[in-house]
């Protein structure tokens, strides 16, 4: 189609040229597409006037995919306020900020500087995705799949990480008075020690925005997995309402406010303080859910840039790499219209593994060892271990068979040596460590 769209606008052309110049239309025709293709084989610097077209071309296709990812989404809705944006730099006074905002933010260390006046500069934040290889076919023409594929990954990273960015720019570091974090006071599920969240709980979230005097009208509640499980066990409209849609997370309203589901939220201690955005979380760390007001927050968008580094700038691969970096910042105007409900963790409610946490003397030859473990729940466990030479396996009864290879002497080896063997309770983090012994062959 892209040749014959050439050859007929090449043709039309032609044939107006010939007409002004007295040349027949198939004789003008005929040859002014001849000199096209002979041009066509003529060797030309790479990508002469059509270097950038086709960088804007991706470029633009990704900015689509990343406003598409927004929409209906808890995030939209918030008030835009990229148009303030300047050399990928927003002032907090004006999207109508108080400064003391920035005192309690400890989502990651702002760029900021904070002029005489009394105005806060924030720079946006950087997104970027590691490279994707790309032939330079490719890269150098408007392949639709490849530019389908690349932005769909590229996007779809780029929004996964502004969402758990700007949740976690959202929820307060800790408990205040202008920025409640309260924990969940019901029942223990026994695989994790989890509180579970209840309907005082919900409550409780509702009143502490009422004292905040935040606006009835448009509040919204961002709900963790945890939590809308737990909401589930007990609400029956809930359930019947309950049909989270895969691409915004939006699942309805229930006590005043629009309801969404996130999986990405910060974690918690057990004392209520939030973890760093990338911290591994521990035994008695859970994510949490939060509830905001959309007027008291901001988001900006700003720059976005494709890079990508050529082919024939890599003798090894030849490949072109390509990928792509975003400015954006989303922060609460004024921290006093958002509260957070994190899991509450009571380590006694976990259930308990029993049995030998220690098997030695274990002969230098080949063989294996039975042992049989209890938990107080009556869950069965897993086993793991951590030496080649040693291999666990669990039979009905929670019975654990240590299998082990023949250890012969060695001068330079340990004697006894040593593995490993974690024994869990699946779904849970409990765990018991047993060490096992074999002792080396007699030198010979």
């Amino acid at each position: 189609m892209t040749l014959f769209f050439a050859i007929l606008f090449n043709s039309l052309v032609d044939v107006m040229f010939g007409a002004a110049v007295g040349i027949g239309p198939i004789t003008s025709a005929i040859a002014m597409n001849g000199i096209a293709t002979v041009a066509s084989f003529m060797p030309l610097p790479v990508n002469i006037l059509r270097a950038g077209v086709y960088k804007e071309i991706w470029t633009g296709e990704l900015v689509k995919a990343l406003r598409e990812g927004l929409t209906g989404t808890w995030l939209d809705g918030i008030p835009d306020m990229s148009s303030l944006v300047d050399n990928d730099v927003i002032h907090l006074i004006d999207v109508g900020g108080d400064p003391d905002v920035l005192i309690d933010n400890t989502t990651y260390p702002l760029e900021i500087q904070e002029l005489p006046d009394g105005d806060i500069a924030i720079k946006l934040s950087k997104f970027e995705t590691k490279a994707t290889p790309i032939t330079d076919d490719e890269l150098y023409a408007i392949s639709y799949d490849k530019m389908a594929r690349v932005k769909e990954s590229h996007g779809q990273s780029i929004t996964i990480s502004k969402f758990k960015k700007a949740a976690h720019a959202l929820c307060a570091a800790g408990n205040t008075i202008k920025t409640p974090v309260i924990a969940t006071t019901g029942e223990v599920d026994a695989l994790t020690g989890r509180k579970r969240m209840t309907r005082e709980d919900l409550l409780n979230i509702k009143t502490q925005m009422d004292n905040l005097k935040v606006p009835t009208a448009g509040r919204r509640l961002v709900l963790c997995s945890e939590h809308v499980q737990d909401i589930l066990l007990w609400s029956q409209a809930f359930e019947k309402q309950y049909s989270v849609d895969s691409t915004t997370g939006k699942i309805g309203r229930l006590y005043g406010f629009d309801i969404y589901e996130f999986w990405n939220t910060p974690y918690y201690s057990s004392s209520g303080a939030k973890l760093a955005l990338d911290a591994t979380p521990s035994a008695g760390q859970f994510n949490c859910s939060f509830a905001f007001y959309p007027p008291r927050v901001f988001k900006a968008t700003g720059s976005l840039k494709m890079y990508y580094s050529e082919a024939e700038k890599d003798p090894l691969y030849h490949r072109n790499l390509i990928n792509f970096l975003q400015r954006f910042v989303c922060l609460p105007k004024v921290a006093d219209a958002g509260v957070v409900i994190y899991s509450a963790y009571d380590s006694g409610a976990l259930p308990t593994i029993t049995g030998d946490e220690l098997l030695d003397g274990l002969a230098a030859t080949a063989g294996s060892s039975k042992r049989t473990y209890s938990t107080s729940n009556g869950a069965a466990i897993e086993a793991a271990s951590d030496a080649d030479w040693l291999t666990v396996t669990v039979a009905a009864g929670n019975k654990v068979t240590f299998t082990r290879t023949a250890y012969a002497y060695s001068a330079d080896g340990d004697n006894p040596r040593v593995a490993n063997v974690t024994l869990s309770i699946p779904g849970t983090s409990v765990t018991l460590n047993v060490e096992v012994q074999q002792a080396m062959g007699a030198q010979p």
